[in-house]
């Protein structure tokens, strides 16, 4: 018998209601949320994911970086470690054919004190735990102790050919640049004694400075023009090789705030040489003026000056633009070399070295602000105390 009226629209409104059904369920995702509503149940919502900082993983032992993307975070205007907070501002001067440490307060710029050091002293090396300041006897075979507190110098400490100290970034050993010996000498940081020689086939060993990470260290060599690349941890050489400059100098060395590139002042290629320090790849010359010699980081990680020692002028350099922006002179001249820059970053300070003189630089304009007498052959001043929460050496490389 045909089906009633009432008969064939409940087996239509069911036809339809399958037909939906199947339809929501032949779809993707998002007609199963769909789905999910029409049963009376609500979707979950994924948790919002937060952005993970890339972590670096340093040297064993080394501080973690505050910025992994700036590895001089940590050297902010005035930001100073509870450890040095107290310390009197002063400006230490090793003058090399004097054999004296001239000691400079930076508000009268007036030498407030002479201290009788050891043969040829080099330079004024803050220590990695930044409670000593070593003077690098480098003629004389010592390195003489001063406590930055007092300003008081103690017992000289025997060590072979100092000419530079540098600090291994976990502050496992210091590092001392035999340049005339041709070695690395791994030291214990404290007392000094030798822990590892590292005979190198290059001619004098002077400046360096670390990767991001502290793995590596880029070293260079001044009297043969080359550079190396030294293994931290393993205390090995793993890279070696020749500036593209015949009579090529180089002299100090700092890494970009990123990490990313090595900066090399060269005295007779008179520029500073890019390198990849990752690769150790080829680098190339960006000219910056006569006697390119110290390298110097800005308080807000966005300039460096560098000091150009054969034209008494220091250029100042860019990291994002990635070329030199500004040149200033000094007046009458001089021989700008090594130093850095005051606490609260507005004073760069440079060691005249053949000129028995000290600069002070005003860092926003460029103007000399005063030029001191000191002793004969002026060359690594240490400006201290400066922020960073530790010393990887030279003059104060902090982090």
């Amino acid at each position: 018998m045909p089906p009633t009226p009432m008969k064939r629209h409940l087996v239509k409104s069911a036809l339809i209601a399958g037909a939906a059904f199947v339809a929501l369920a032949a779809c993707g995702t998002e007609s199963k949320d769909g789905a999910n509503q029409a049963l009376g149940t609500k979707a979950a919502v994924p948790a919002p994911v937060k952005p993970v900082r890339k972590q670096v993983l340093g040297l064993p032992g080394m501080p973690p970086l505050l910025d992994p993307k700036d590895v001089y975070a940590a050297d902010r205007p005035n930001k100073l470690s509870p450890v040095v907070k107290d310390f009197p501002s002063r400006v230490y001067v090793p003058n090399t054919e004097s054999d004296t440490v001239s000691v400079i307060d930076p508000k009268t710029y007036e030498i407030i004190e002479t201290i009788r050091v050891g043969r040829q002293p080099q330079h004024v090396v803050p220590s990695w735990d930044l409670k000593t300041l070593w003077v690098n006897n480098d003629r004389g075979h010592t390195l003489t102790p001063i406590d930055p507190r007092t300003g008081k110098a103690g017992e000289p400490v025997a060590v072979h050919d100092p000419y530079n100290l540098y600090f291994t970034p976990n502050g496992k050993y210091a590092i001392v640049m035999a340049s005339l010996d041709r070695e690395l000498v791994f030291r214990d940081p404290h007392t000094m004694e030798r822990v590892k020689t590292v005979p190198v086939s290059c001619y004098g060993v002077n400046h360096a400075d670390f990767s991001l990470d502290g793995r590596y260290f880029i070293v260079s060599c001044e009297f043969s023009g080359e550079l190396l690349k030294v293994d931290t941890e393993k205390m090995t050489v793993i890279g070696q090789q020749k500036l593209p400059y015949d009579g090529a100098m180089p002299q100090d060395v700092k890494v970009s705030p990123d990490g990313k590139r090595f900066y090399v002042a060269d005295m007779m290629a008179d520029g500073m040489w890019v390198l990849d320090g990752d690769t150790f790849a080829k680098p190339t010359l960006l000219p910056t003026g006569k006697g390119t010699h110290g390298l110097y980081v800005s308080r807000d990680s966005r300039e460096m000056y560098v000091s150009n020692r054969g034209e008494g002028t220091v250029s100042v350099f860019d990291f994002t633009q990635n070329k030199i922006t500004k040149k200033w002179h000094l007046p009458a001249g001089g021989s700008p070399d090594m130093g850095g820059v005051s606490a609260d970053g507005k004073v760069l300070w440079l060691s005249g070295r053949y000129n028995s003189e000290v600069y002070a630089i005003d860092t926003r304009t460029g103007a000399q602000l005063a030029r001191i007498k000191v002793g004969s052959g002026p060359h690594g001043l240490a400006v201290y105390p400066q922020p960073g929460r530790y010393s990887l050496g030279h003059t104060g490389i902090f982090r």
